[in-house]
């Protein structure tokens, strides 16, 4: 049944939660390494130890590396868990906020493929799909908000410089979704430019088959936590039972 003006009206009075994923490279076959989403003063922000190598390209830009099954960010230990306790509570993060649209720059071609063959995988797709509204993603929706504007670059990081006029941390999720809040809130999309670039993962195009070989990872890594806070306002963790990673490394 053809979707109404109201219906499409009310999908925009929705909550936005702002996602990006850093993974271990740039290919449909990458694995997720970092989850973060925000929504106002809402954050997530959590970690995965991949199952496949961490490419050197993705390494030097974000700065993740593994060694004896720890994750490391920049040489500092970061706490992880699972794929599937990072989904479970991703999708907690979203029914808290009541089916909010996800925004993301560049998700439709990336992000967003390879979050849903992680659902896939972990037979999480349908209760993730009842948790949103829709997705959108800024990159296209950039584009056509700003042609007059003659910029070179529609990367985030350039249109965060261009028009909120700060640079950031960028390939850092959280930092991605924080910028991306902003810039949001400067172009401000009207509803009907909304509506026009929402999709489903239904509706996206290419996507990539759930590999039938899964890789066993086991349910408790060293580093991992609980997630007990997947309630709390910011769920960010960086350090506090770190290890030095020269030391780690040398030790090997």
């Amino acid at each position: 049944m053809q979707e109404s003006e109201a219906d499409r009206a009310e999908k925009t009075l929705q909550p936005l939660v702002f996602f990006d994923l850093e993974t271990t490279g740039l290919g449909h076959s990458c694995e997720i390494v970092q989850l973060a989403a925000v929504s106002g003063d809402h954050s997530l922000n959590l970690y995965i130890i991949p199952r496949c190598r961490i490419g050197r390209g993705a390494a030097k830009v974000t700065g993740f590396s593994v060694h004896r099954q720890k994750l490391y960010l920049h040489r500092q230990l970061v706490l992880t868990n699972s794929l599937k306790e990072v989904l479970v509570s991703f999708i907690a993060f979203l029914q808290m906020l009541g089916r909010p649209i996800l925004i993301g720059h560049n998700i439709r071609s990336f992000d967003c493929p390879l979050l849903t063959r992680a659902l896939d995988e972990l037979n999480l797709r349908a209760e993730f799909e009842s948790s949103v509204s829709g997705c959108v993603d800024t990159l296209p929706l950039s584009r056509e908000m700003l042609k007059d504007r003659c910029l070179h670059s529609f990367r985030q990081e350039n249109l965060v410089r261009e028009l909120v006029g700060v640079n950031y941390k960028a390939h850092d999720a959280l930092e991605d979704v924080r910028a991306l809040q902003a810039l949001y809130s400067v172009l401000q999309p009207t509803p009907e430019l909304v509506c026009k670039h929402m999709f489903t993962l239904d509706t996206l195009e290419n996507k990539p088959a759930v590999s039938a070989a899964k890789a066993t990872v086991p349910c408790k890594l060293p580093g991992q936590r609980p997630l007990w806070e997947h309630f709390r306002q910011t769920v960010k963790v960086t350090e506090g039972k770190a290890e030095n990673y020269d030391e780690e490394v040398q030790s090997q």
